[in-house]
């Protein structure tokens, strides 16, 4: 057995993946030799026997691993389930088992620890809803947890864009439909099948609906496979008969790409549109054993934590299957990348219009699994057409449809297609998932307009690619191969704030392709060439897979200039180097080798003003995955999970473009508040933040403010434990009960961070349209100041107070709600530094943005960052005489019945600096630890009056604060190797088979 050490995306599959096992029950499959028994009682309780994926060491007949599970297990409880397909010929590396919930826990324990099992997940189901374009992956109107189609459009609509770049809305509908063109026109493809390649001899998988053997439209269908409860072969929804004419189809009205590639439709959907991580599984160990070319996913959604399902991915590719999946249809968001097109061993597909413009539905990047310590990387890999192409329907003629479900079988026929270019006896040597990649990525047509995280490479160019696969030598290369500063809006958000010294470091995440096989490996650490003098001011410390498999990994720069670069002005420009070595294919003798090279070209100024400095928190924020972290706006009704990334670059990307455009240079912090020198920054801001705070933490930033300085503005959300209770949901598709494990904001936590200053959020939940400062706003679910000191400034508005009827989605509709004032912003001088709370942070957050309060945010930060007291907002009559106050016993309070330490990166973890502080203070606790004392006084005051009538001194262990838990064995957020993570070895079968990998994070 080969035994690899890989270096892996922090909150990639797997710090979040160590906890999905215990944190998800998901839905059971429904056998088709059997039914599954549910049983009511009220509304909360639902007994279920639950179906569960038992993942094993070693590919075996299924009728060896029952036999092992009968004679090793001593517990009763549990029963084999049969899957009857025509993959029960095959060894299968898992087994599905149903259990009963009164011996769940212990049972999974027992099976767990038997030597030749590898784990126990709950089987997840994946719902598909027939949504507009654009609509998202919506379960009866909610976004929810699991994978579902990428939905399609069946009619004509207008769709607006959120450009990157401003807050700008551009109408891009198509208003001339006659001018629409045979999509395999406008790649180019008659000119390769003028050449005499059509797709032959290429067996394409398309994990769909199924599609009718008898269809007109096609001349080679090899295989129809099952993989459902239903006793049928065919496509009675049209989404996978469509599918295959995009990539397959000869009719003269509807073209594919590749009329004659092999289809091989794998019926992985029902009609009831629902499928489950065990069907995948067989059915992907199917297409491994027959030697599938090319298989199409247009599938997505925003889980990206159901294991089994993800490293079956990485066996497909590395078994030299090339997947190309489609990117979702969650845009114009940012950060709404789906699973598995945002893996990098996959061909991931974001949708173009006609005119070149990305398309509104078309979701954005960055990825998010490496947040918040690591940067996204670069997705969709490239776009094609998906707006208003041909296809064909279910049993004869053609129809129009929109999504990147279209878009990726356009990319799919384009693969295909170019695999029939390459002679059959060498395919195997030169095409590869990442060799197919860097014809698309390097061929493609970079488009004006749109940023990286929204078109990839580009529009996809078939002749280009075509060109460089005709002489294709096996390579290793960097994508993006660039990361240019003066182009804009390309790079954004790079190309948009110059690098300074002293900052924290700036991250850029590219993906390493390795075409010369399955695995290859980095030896020496990557190597910066500056191209001059200049060149020497810029530090670069190197995060990088140490093993590349399957067929990719990551190079990450953490970049900063140095001191002496203080009063720099200029370019940097110069190149990153990293040497990649593969085995010798077969045949061959020597070591493959190759050199990658990443150009950079960056713009450097002088650093800039503390008061114009800007610290973004964003260790303290927590998203969906692993937990149910509710959304922000109670409003919104349709998207129940805040997954978005809440990252300056992804769901606050409009915010960041302003702040830019202000003159503000705002910097990123994924490590703890120890962590930064707050000398250097005019502001500290933190908005919508979930997660603990160290002790430690605390006590330094009330040291931050009130002897150094430092400027502090919170955007906070609501919270409310009555209303967190009553959004629980029973889960289709996870087969669980799902409990918010806070609310928009973890207001607790907030409030002992504030409490050194006297300041607290209530549990309010408010919303309203209110003026300030001649600015029309929306409070949408914002929460209430309920502790301020006197001497402060507090603006009151009448509100609506929802928490009652918030839960329960009837926010504006209970007439009988009464409009009270409530106080919702607060600025406070404190000491040396300044303060400013405000308890709404949706009108910064571009997801579901009603109005937005981005001058009131720069108003803001000119208080804090410089102390510019705009009139309005420190009028005389808003000045508090009396302090706010509220009793200890009527804060809001931490959930008991929640266990937060799975979910946070405080509670039972180890303070410790990350790569994405300042290097000096790496693997230490930070700065300023030992702060002079927690009750200095602030300056020109006797005490903080807290308003309880007596001169109190500062106690910042405040009683309400948890203990911290005992660290548990590798569950550190970061640091520490994360646990053990599967790649494969190669075996006499020629299928790729799980061994171990040790991970760590960035």
């Amino acid at each position: 057995m080969i035994i690899i050490q890989l270096l892996f995306p922090l909150k990639s599959a797997l710090f979040v993946i160590f906890l999905s096992v215990s944190l998800f029950h998901f839905k059971p499959l429904f056998n088709p030799t059997r039914k599954q028994t549910l049983t009511h009682y009220g509304s909360n309780n639902l007994t279920v026997r639950n179906n569960y994926i038992i993942r094993f060491t070693e590919y075996k007949p299924a009728s060896d691993h029952r036999s092992y599970l009968e004679s090793n297990l001593r517990s009763d409880g549990w029963e084999w389930i049969e899957r009857r397909n025509v993959a029960a010929k095959f060894p299968t590396d898992f087994g599905l088992v149903s259990i009963e919930g009164s011996v769940k826990e212990a049972l999974i324990e027992e099976i767990e620890r038997l030597g030749f099992v590898k784990d126990v997940n709950v089987d997840l189901s994946y719902n598909r809803g027939l949504l507009g374009a654009g609509g998202g992956a919506l379960e009866n109107g909610r976004k929810r947890p699991g994978k579902i189609f990428t939905s399609m459009s069946f009619s004509e609509e207008k769709h607006c864009h959120v450009s990157g770049l401003s807050n700008s809305s551009i109408n891009w509908s198509r208003h001339i439909l006659s001018q629409r063109s045979q999509v395999t026109s406008l790649f180019g493809a008659d000119a390769l099948w003028r050449k005499g390649y059509t797709g032959a001899k290429v067996k394409m998988a398309i994990f769909d609906t199924g599609i009718r053997a008898d269809h007109p439209h096609f001349r080679n269908i090899k295989e129809r496979t099952n993989w459902t409860n239903e006793d049928t072969l065919n496509d009675n929804l049209g989404h996978g008969t469509f599918v295959a004419g995009v990539i397959a189809g000869e009719d003269a009205e509807c073209l594919g790409f590749a009329p004659d590639t092999e289809i091989y439709a794998f019926r992985v959907f029902t009609d009831a549109q629902v499928s489950y991580t065990s069907w995948f599984l067989d059915a992907f160990n199917y297409a491994i054993a027959t030697n599938m070319d090319v298989l199409n996913l247009s599938i997505g959604g925003p889980d990206y934590l159901d294991l089994p399902f993800v490293e079956k991915v990485w066996e497909i590719t590395a078994n030299n299957i090339i997947m190309v999946s489609a990117i979702g249809n969650d845009g114009p968001l940012y950060g709404t990348l789906n699973n598995p097109a945002d893996q990098s061993d996959v061909i991931g597909v974001g949708g173009i219009d006609y005119s070149d413009h990305i398309a509104s539905f078309s979701s954005r990047g960055m990825s998010t699994w490496e947040i918040p310590h690591g940067y996204g990387r670069v997705k969709p890999d490239v776009v094609a057409y998906g707006r208003e192409i041909m296809g064909s329907k279910i049993s004869t003629g053609c129809k129009s449809l929109s999504g990147t479900s279209v878009a990726s079988p356009v990319v799919a026929g384009v693969v295909c297609l170019l695999v029939s270019i390459i002679p059959e006896n060498k395919r195997k040597e030169i095409l590869n998932p990442a060799s197919m990649k860097q014809a698309l990525v390097e061929g493609a047509a970079k488009l004006a307009g749109p940023n990286m995280y929204e078109q990839g490479a580009g529009r996809v160019d078939l002749l280009e690619s075509y060109e460089i696969l005709k002489s294709y030598q096996p390579r290793a290369s960097i994508f993006p191969s660039v990361l240019d500063y003066s182009d804009c809006p390309y790079s954004w958000p790079f190309c948009l704030q110059p690098l300074y010294a002293g900052a924290m470091p700036v991250i850029f995440n590219a993906t390493v392709l390795n075409g010369m096989g399955v695995i290859g490996y980095v030896h020496s650490p990557p190597i910066w060439h500056p191209s001059n003098e200049e060149g020497n001011l810029l530090s670069i410390r190197f995060t990088y897979s140490e093993v590349i498999w399957p067929w990719t990994g990551y190079l990450a720069l953490h970049m900063q200039i140095k001191e002496e670069g203080a009063h720099f002005s200029g370019v940097i420009e110069g190149n990153v180097t990293v040497r990649v070595h593969s085995p010798p294919a077969q045949g061959e003798r020597a070591v493959r080798t190759s050199t990658c090279v990443l150009k950079l070209k960056l713009n450097v100024v002088p650093t800039p003003p503390r008061s114009k400095r800007v610290l973004w928190d964003q260790f303290h924020s927590i998203k969906y995955p692993p937990g149910y972290i509710p959304r922000d706006s109670l409003d919104v009704r349709n998207d129940i999970l805040d997954w978005h990334g809440d990252h300056l670059h992804t769901n606050f990307h409009i915010m960041f473009n302003m702040l830019r455009d202000a003159g503000y240079y705002i910097e990123t912090l994924g490590s703890p508040l120890t962590c930064f020198d707050a000398s250097q920054y005019g502001t500290l801001l933190m908005v919508d933040l979930e997660d603990e705070y160290f002790q430690e933490e605390i006590e330094k930033l009330r040291d931050d403010v009130i002897n150094t300085g430092l400027g502090l503005a919170v955007f906070a959300e609501w919270y409310n434990v009555d209303t967190m209770v009553k959004m629980r949901f029973f889960d289709d598709n996870t087969r669980s009960w799902w409990t918010p494990v806070t609310g928009g904001a973890n207001i607790p936590a907030l409030n002992d961070l504030l409490a050194p200053f006297g300041i607290a959020f209530g549990d309010k939940i408010l919303n309203g349209d209110f003026s300030i400062d001649d600015e029309q706003s929306r409070y949408a679910s914002g929460t209430d100041i309920v502790r301020f000191p006197r001497g402060g400034y507090v603006h009151s508005f009448p509100f609506l107070d929802s928490s009652e009827s918030g839960a329960t989605q009837n926010l504006l509709l209970n007439s009988g709600m009464k409009k009270a004032d409530s106080p919702i912003l607060g600025l406070l001088e404190v000491g040396e530094g300044r303060i400013a709370v405000y308890g709404d942070s949706n009108c910064l957050d571009s997801s579901h943005m009603v109005t937005n309060c981005y001058r009131l945010l720069r108003k803001i930060l000119d208080f804090t960052g410089s102390n510019i007291k705009d009139p309005v907002l420190f009028s005389k009559s808003v000045k508090q005489d009396m302090p706010l106050y509220e009793d200890d016993n009527h804060l809001s309070s931490r959930r008991t019945d929640v266990n937060f330490s799975m979910y946070s990166a405080v509670l039972g973890k180890d303070l410790i600096c990350r790569t994405d502080s300042r290097f000096e203070v790496w693997g230490t606790k930070g700065y300023n630890l030992h702060i002079r004392g927690r009750n200095r006084k602030l300056p020109g005051y006797d005490v903080i009056d807290l308003g309880r009538g007596l001169n109190s001194t500062i106690d910042t262990s405040n009683s309400r604060r948890p203990k911290f838990t005992e660290k548990n064995k590798g569950d550190y957020f970061g640091n520490r190797y994360l646990g053990e993570l599967d790649v494969p070895e190669l075996v006499a079968s020629q299928w790729l088979v799980p061994a171990v990998i040790a991970i760590a994070g960035w």
